[in-house]
């Protein structure tokens, strides 16, 4: 059974996609930038997109009957490697427990200018 699921107080998606979709006991969400719910707009600099990034991760595996601690894989797009120290700063500060496997890749261009988009797979409490 696939659910397509969108989040109360995460931001609206840039495109035609939902916020996650579960499949049996996991669920897979779409990437999240770092735009601010109440505004859509985009925080200046790495470190605040990447603080809202995982905030609207978290908002959306919460609407989804996970969290952080349940989430088994992220992949984290940047449009500069050169933060990867920056991010990952950050990204320790979310996934405190067991960490997820990951991925981290520069691309050439995120919607919007963004400087991070975060995806994540998770396991349904």
């Amino acid at each position: 059974m696939r659910e397509a699921m969108n989040i109360a107080g995460a931001p609206v998606a840039v495109g035609p996609y939902v916020h996650a979709v579960k499949v049996g006991d996991m669920v897979f969400l779409s990437g999240q930038l770092g735009l601010d719910p109440s505004t859509a707009t985009l925080p200046e600099g790495v470190e605040a997109q990447t603080k809202q990034s995982l905030e609207n991760v978290k908002t959306v595996l919460e609407g989804c009957d996970s969290d952080l601690d349940h989430v088994v894989k992220t992949g984290i797009f940047l449009a500069d490697i050169n933060d990867f120290a920056k991010v990952n700063e950050i990204y320790a500060q979310y996934f405190a427990n067991e960490k997820p496997a990951r991925s981290c890749v520069e691309v050439a261009n995120l919607p919007k200018g963004g400087l991070v988009e975060i995806e994540a797979i998770a396991v349904i409490k």
